[in-house]
This record gives C-alpha cells, structure tokens and sequence, in this order.
C-alpha cells in the first residue's frame, strides 16, 4: 500500500521544528552557564564559598579557645603544684643569682675541707676561683675551680661530702697528682708523706626562672 503524500510532507517539518528546539535550548543551557561562569561565579558564588571557609575556620577556633579556657583550672593547678615540687626538690642552688651562689659554693668547699681535717694539716684547698660561663645549657652552672693538697683519705671524704648533700652538687675535670711532700698555707716546710694534688671543677645548678602562666582570653 502506498504512503499518503499529504501525511509525509506534515511530518517533516514537524521534525524539522524538534531538532530545533532542542538546538535552541542547547544554546541557552551553554550561553547560561556562560553567563554565570562569567559573571555568576567569580562575582557571588566564590565570595559566598571563601566567606563560608572563614566563618568555619572562626568557629574552630573559637571551639579551641574554649576549650582552652575551660582547662585553664586546671593547668594552673597543675603549674602550681609543679613550682611547689621545684621548691622542695634539693636539686637545685637556693641563690638566686650566680655571684651568691658562687659564695655558697666556696663557704661548703671550705667547711667541708675544715670537716675532714679540722687543723688543715692533712688538707687544705690552695686555690680557688670562679669560673664564667656562656649560658648555653637550659639551667644556668656556677662553677668554681678548686686547688687543694690533700691526703688520700680526705680527699675521698671531701668529695663524698660535696657530691651528697643537698643542695646537690658536682665535681667534674677531676685530676689528681701524688707527690711526696707538699706544702700547706702558712708553712714553709712541705708537710706529710704521698699527699695528692687535686684540682677539680666544683659546680651546681641555678633554679629555673618561673615562667608566668598565659591564659588565653576569649575573642
């Protein structure tokens, strides 16, 4: 059977219209997402999202902020109880700058010297001086460079003397030298039998300055 002329020549451009429509439609789709890549986007969209970033990352740190401030109790409990364990540990030198400190050191060489041998005929310290150093180490030392003539059994009481007591102190460079006689202050002739040359560093430690505790305030 043939096709009805009048029914073929309808239905093209009835077609002719759909492709068109649907062309025409694509090109607004494409000329408004042009139109808001250029104009939309960079101008209200991208303020929006770094104006939304900012607001959040506010938030977090306000969030931090208050939880910091919640614990600020407890850390200056804790800050407290820390300065009260320093103050009651014997570690370090009670002075509170390195020149008193260097006095203490020399008065406990001397007494302790004096301990050992109360006439100083067996021991007594020959020379001693301070010595300055560079504050490189987290805890400022005071040193004091000791000289002394000594048996071998005062020496050895000396130095336990000086390392276990409180506060705590150090001997470090230790060198000892025997000698058959040596002199001591005072004397002109050189007393006692395989005495010993001793030089040492004697040195302690300063207590830490308190570092004031920074609560954080709130914005």
């Amino acid at each position: 059977m043939a096709a009805d002329p009048v029914s073929v020549a309808a239905t093209a451009p009835v077609r002719r219209i759909g492709r068109d429509q649907w062309l025409a439609l694509g090109l607004l789709f494409a000329a408004l997402t042009l139109g808001y890549l250029v104009f939309v986007h960079p101008w209200w969209t991208a303020p929006m999202l770094e104006a939304n970033g900012r607001i959040e990352t506010l938030q977090q740190r306000e969030l931090r902020q208050r939880m910091q401030l919640q614990q600020a109790p407890q850390v200056q409990q804790r800050l407290a109880q820390v300065r009260a364990q320093q103050a009651r540990a014997p570690g370090f030198l009670p002075e509170s700058s390195a020149e008193l400190a260097t006095a203490s050191l020399v008065q406990r060489l001397e007494a302790v010297v004096a301990q050992a041998s109360p006439d100083n005929r067996s021991c007594a310290i020959s020379n001693r001086s301070p010595l300055s150093e560079p504050r490189r180490e987290r805890y400022a030392r005071v040193v004091v460079q000791v000289r002394m003539r000594c048996g071998t059994p005062e020496l050895a009481s000396v130095l336990y003397a000086l390392e276990s007591g409180a506060p705590r102190l150090f001997v470090g460079n230790l060198n000892v030298l025997s000698s058959r006689g040596y002199f001591l202050p005072g004397n002109t002739q050189p007393t006692g039998d395989g005495g010993l040359d001793v030089s040492f560093d004697l040195y302690g430690y300063l207590r830490p300055a308190p570092v004031r505790a920074e609560v954080p305030r709130a914005p």
